[in-house]
């Protein structure tokens, strides 16, 4: 369980962060949320599609790592096979919280990346912010303003009934079947059909490049089982 606090310069000033990837450093998920201003750069190795966690809940996109509870199809023992990483991930052990209307930095105390002998630093000798954790700071920024974002990009694509629901059957090469289900993605019929002056909307409010990206980005899937196939054959 995750373990929050505000991060400062005195109890945490001989912390370092592993920055690593690997089977040990709790990253065994098999996807993660992100947001329209990361499809661009995720679409070009990850699966983008929406969830519900409950279905009174707004759709959520994510960027998807494997198939199966416990599995990221992207990561080895010590690395993680993508040229681009997800914000969400990348950020870890850092989060943002608030100190009334104050953004601050707060840190997972109970992540496995948290060492004191090996690691980024995240303060300088004499207390200030490392580089390190300075590009933290300016990727908790992104991620804040991001997921923010998500609420009106999800609500207009509610609005004009752009999201549906989707099954993928899958036959692995063992011949063992498996379905992915409860997920979403976007209507591509529905979307050609949009009248052109709703299109402009949605090119003006910045809404038009993540859909084809969320959409471009459903390719790799083929990448995606061919993985899960290699992972199978490594283990039999």
């Amino acid at each position: 369980m995750a373990n929050p606090v505000l991060l400062n310069n005195i109890e945490h000033k001989d912390l370092r962060i592993i920055t690593r990837h690997g089977s040990d450093l709790d990253e065994s998920h098999p996807f993660v949320p992100t947001f329209p201003a990361e499809f661009r750069l995720l679409q070009a190795h990850y699966p983008i599609i929406f969830r519900k966690e409950t279905e009174d809940a707004p759709y959520e996109p994510i960027a998807l790592f494997g198939f199966e509870a416990n599995e990221n199809l992207f990561l080895g023992e010590n690395s993680w096979d993508a040229a681009t990483l997800p914000l969400l991930v990348d950020r870890l052990p850092f989060l943002i919280g608030r100190d009334g209307d104050e953004l601050m930095i707060h840190i997972d105390l109970d992540s496995p990346r948290i060492s004191k002998t090996e690691g980024e630093p995240i303060f300088l000798e004499h207390g200030g912010m490392s580089p390190y954790l300075e590009n933290v700071n300016q990727m908790l920024v992104t991620v804040h303003h991001g997921m923010q974002s998500n609420a009106a990009f999800i609500e207009t694509l509610v609005k004009h009934e752009l999201i549906e629901g989707f099954s993928l059957d899958v036959t692995l090469d063992d011949g063992s079947q498996n379905r992915l289900s409860g997920f979403y993605t976007i209507n591509e019929e529905r979307l050609e059909a949009l009248d052109p002056a709703v299109v402009g909307e949605l090119h003006k409010a910045g809404w038009l490049a993540p859909i084809y990206y969320q959409l471009a980005s459903l390719s790799n899937f083929r990448s995606l089982i061919d993985r899960k196939n290699a992972r199978r054959a490594a283990r039999s």
